[in-house]
């Protein structure tokens, strides 16, 4: 079994949680590759697909989502998971309890049966913001740094590992992604 593990990430958290969810896959056994999904030749090669994009404006990354769509019916014959990297988590608060799904995942629901979607934090630095953005940001008490959860991260892609069907761990695994850094997984985008 080869798990894709396609991302598509603006300033490099969605990246780094897709690499992390691949090395974690790999060390339970299953060949996983991270990879942006813009890259991804022929879908049809992986037999599982873990999928996740930044999220703007309450949407996924252009890239993100035509993957998404011109796959559509392979992805609905195999597992896939979704993840979100988003504000919401960062802020908060009544932001993240009333944060809606993003648009996209919220219309492949049905067609595709995606086995869970996570949301996760990301990394936020003043420089990813416009003037603008960083003055709205400051009157919302935002915060800056890098919010990824890499216990919950773990936890997710062992649950993923669990889930897929026995007899899928293989000896020799690919896997892309660096490895697990030292200080309890925690690294700057």
């Amino acid at each position: 079994m080869l798990v894709l593990v396609g991302y598509a990430s603006e300033h490099g958290s969605t990246r780094g949680i897709a690499e992390r969810v691949a090395l974690v896959l790999a060390e339970t056994g299953i060949a996983a590759e991270a990879r942006p999904v813009a890259d991804v030749g022929d879908a049809g090669v992986y037999d599982a697909f873990v999928l996740g994009s930044a999220v703007h404006a309450n949407a996924w990354l252009p890239d993100a989502s035509r993957f998404v769509e011109r796959n559509r019916a392979l992805l609905a014959e195999r597992p896939v998971w979704l993840f979100s990297v988003g504000l919401a988590r960062v802020v908060g608060g009544w932001f993240e309890a009333h944060a809606p799904e993003p648009r996209e995942v919220s219309r492949w629901r049905e067609e595709l049966r995606p086995r869970e979607h996570r949301t996760f934090a990301g990394a936020l630095l003043k420089e990813h913001l416009p003037g603008a953005g960083r003055l709205a940001y400051r009157m919302m008490h935002g915060r800056y740094g890098d919010f990824r959860n890499w216990p919950e991260i773990d936890d997710w892609a062992q649950d993923i590992a669990r889930s897929l069907p026995a007899g899928t761990r293989t000896a020799g695994t690919r896997t892309a992604g660096p490895a697990r850094p030292a200080d309890h997984g925690r690294r700057a985008s």
